[in-house]
Parts: C-alpha cells; sequence; structure tokens
C-alpha cells in the first residue's frame, strides 16, 4: 500500500519569539533545525517517490533537512512547473542523475493560514490587548477569521481541493509521498482523510517535526 507522510515544520525563530507568522517567510530556529533531523531520523526508512512542501522557508527547510538522512540518499529536486528558464534551464540530461532525485514539488496551496493583521505581533501583547477569548476565537474556531486573515474553513478550502487534484491521485498509483507543511493546512488534510467535523478539527494538534503516516 502506498505511504503518506506529513510534517509539520520544525519550530521557526517567531514561533521561538511566540510571534504570530502566518506567511510571514521566516526560517527555522536552531531548535527547528534539530527537530527537521530527528523528523528525518524517523521517516530515513521509508520509501519516498515524490515530495511536497510549501512555499514558506520554513516548510523547505524541514522537508530538505530531513530528507539529508534518508537511506535512498536521492536528493530532492524541486521542480520549477510553469516558471519560464527555472523550469527551462533545470533539465536533466542524464539518466544516472535522474533517477538519484526525488521530484519535489512547491505549493502556496499548502502554506500556513495566512494571519492577516496579526502577523508580526506578538501573540502575548495581542492577549493583553484584545482580551484571550478574541484571541482564542482568531486562532482556535474554524471560520472566524483574524482581522484581513484566514480561518480555518478558509485555509481547508484551497488546501483540501490541492490535496485531491494533486496528491490523492499519486497515492491511487500507488506512489509513496512526503508533504512538509504547517500545522493549519496539515491539520485541513487530516480533517479530509479521517473526515473529521469542524467541532473535532479543532481539537486536533500536529507537532512540529514529528512525521504522521498513514497507509493509503
Amino acid at each position: 500500500m502506498a505511504k503518506l507522510i506529513m510534517m509539520r515544520h520544525g519550530q521557526s525563530y517567531w514561533n521561538l519569539l511566540n510571534i504570530f507568522t502566518g506567511w510571514v517567510d521566516i526560517p527555522l530556529s536552531p531548535n527547528g533545525i534539530q527537530e527537521a533531523l530527528r523528523g528525518g531520523e524517523l521517516i530515513k526508512d521509508l520509501p519516498i517517490d515524490v515530495i511536497f512542501m510549501s512555499s514558506l522557508v520554513r516548510a523547505q527547510m524541514t522537508a530538505q533537512l530531513a530528507m539529508t538522512l534518508h537511506c535512498s540518499k536521492k536528493v530532492p529536486v524541486v521542480i520549477h512547473q510553469g516558471e519560464g528558464k527555472l523550469q527551462e534551464w533545470s533539465e536533466i540530461y542524464s539518466q544516472e542523475a535522474q533517477n538519484s532525485t526525488i521530484p519535489t514539488y512547491v505549493a502556496w496551496e499548502l502554506n500556513e493560514r495566512m494571519y492577516g493583521k496579526l502577523q508580526g505581533l506578538n501573540k502575548q501583547k495581542t492577549i493583553e490587548k484584545y482580551g484571550a477569548e478574541q484571541v482564542k476565537l482568531w486562532r482556535r474556531s474554524y471560520d472566524i477569521a483574524p482581522p484581513e486573515g484566514e480561518s480555518l474553513k478558509m485555509t481547508a478550502e484551497r488546501t483540501i481541493p490541492y490535496f485531491k487534484e494533486n496528491i490523492l491521485p499519486r497515492l491511487k498509483q500507488g506512489e509513496n509521498v512526503f508533504i512538509c507543511a504547517h500545522g493549519n493546512s496539515l491539520r485541513a488534510i487530516v480533517m479530509f482523510l479521517e473526515n473529521l467535523s469542524k467541532e473535532e478539527v479543532l481539537e486536533l494538534e500536529i507537532a512540529t517535526g514529528v512525521p504522521l503516516i498513514y497507509e493509503m
């Protein structure tokens, strides 16, 4: 059976500083780098045919670091579909070299929730300004979005269709897929896979750097 491996990125610098991140493109902290490597150790013996990752650097760093430990020794190669010269000039002309790579796709649809006007704000200071109940609504409700941002429902409305159209067909063909993304985009996929209600998905916690493995 095909395997689906999903991993939330390791701790970012703004996770460390307790700042709302969303789509701000912040890299991993030193601890996040170690989390990515520990996650890679846990999946190193699982066959992987294709990788999908978000367009944000913390997810891309996590995927690439995790794969440095993979027993296949294959190298993730980003496929630049529709990106002009990047696609045209990145062609591989050696079959031997091609066989030593894993195609890797970048998708903004797998990005974290966009947190709107909360992005860059300290979480504790935001609670002090707006109150714990209001911040909890923005962070933990299903269909209430932060100011000018996305709710979990809105995130699911872009993530799940991408999963159905681009990832699920590969699993059905027997390919083993590794997705490296974010807490909320991965919660949306798990909600779809496990048929969770909107109440149940709110209780779902996905740890950083810890792989989730499904057999399809």
